[in-house]
């Protein structure tokens, strides 16, 4: 039985929640101490070391602060994700936002941003809507898609493809059958995103507490769900001016049904629907 590791002390405590507010934009509470723990200890284990007070003074060692904070945060960040989460968001994605778009694109092709992607569903799941609207509709037209996240977990993840055959249970079956692999050991209850598909999206690590964003700046639509409701409102208000500046003129910004009130008065944005707006 692995015994459990002596409790994070009020003044380390603090030193993260600090750190993390200041280097993501998340708020730690006091609730959240027992939470921080729990993810905490893996990674304090597998360093060696018997104390959780002692990795925080590890953390903010000048040699170590820089490659383990990356660590850190892949423990604190929230990746709740699922394919076609909040579904009626792909609904208007291929019943008005594309035609539109394609209206206008002249041959050039659409480039869609997924910001806080996790483990990729929500890329992927961009990418299964336009395939589809191409062999089921006529329609064809090339399209760019971009994965972000801060986690560098997630990430290798999302770039991997694979998920469990219940991961994917809200993808309708012809879909499935289409857009996935099963795993040829029958004893992995796994499926992968077929190759042209995982070509089609490319992903890269990014803060949205930074200054500036590697992104182009001609996006035509931007997926920023549920990620936004764990920043303090002058944070919200930067993030989205920041997002809002890659969107090209008649470009969208669609964010969770959390955030549907988030708003930026240094922006013209048109609300569309509770969670989607027209720049």
């Amino acid at each position: 039985m692995i015994e459990p590791l002596p409790r994070l002390s009020d003044r380390h405590f603090r030193a993260i929640a600090e750190l993390v507010e200041q280097q993501v934009g998340i708020r730690l509470p006091e609730n959240k101490r027992l939470m921080l723990e729990g993810r905490l200890q893996k990674r304090v284990r597998m360093l060696g070391y018997g104390d959780i007070n002692e990795y925080v003074d590890h953390l903010f060692d000048d040699d170590h602060f820089d490659t383990e904070l990356i660590h850190l945060i892949d423990c604190v960040t929230t990746n709740k994700t699922d394919f076609f989460r909040e579904p009626f968001h792909f609904d208007f994605l291929r019943e008005i936002a594309v035609p539109e778009l394609l209206r206008r694109a002249r041959g050039r092709p659409l480039k869609i941003w997924s910001a806080a992607c996790s483990t990729g569903m929500e890329a992927y799941t961009i990418a299964i809507v336009l395939d589809d609207m191409q062999r089921t509709g006529g329609a064809s037209f090339q399209f760019r898609i971009l994965g972000t996240d801060i986690s560098t977990g997630v990430l290798q993840l999302a770039e991997e493809g694979i998920y469990t055959k219940e991961m994917i249970a809200p993808v309708p079956d012809a879909m499935a059958k289409r857009y996935f692999l099963s795993s040829k050991d029958k004893s992995r209850s796994e499926v992968r995103i077929v190759p042209e598909l995982r070509r089609s999206v490319a992903f890269m690590r990014m803060n949205l507490m930074d200054a500036v964003y590697p992104v182009d700046r001609d996006v035509d639509v931007i997926f920023c769900r549920n990620v936004l409701i764990y920043f303090d409102k002058p944070t919200q208000s930067k993030v989205v001016e920041r997002l809002c500046s890659h969107l090209r003129p008649g470009g969208y910004l669609i964010v969770g049904h959390s955030e549907s009130m988030i708003q930026n008065q240094s922006i013209k944005m048109k609300q569309l629907q509770p969670t989607i707006f027209k720049v």
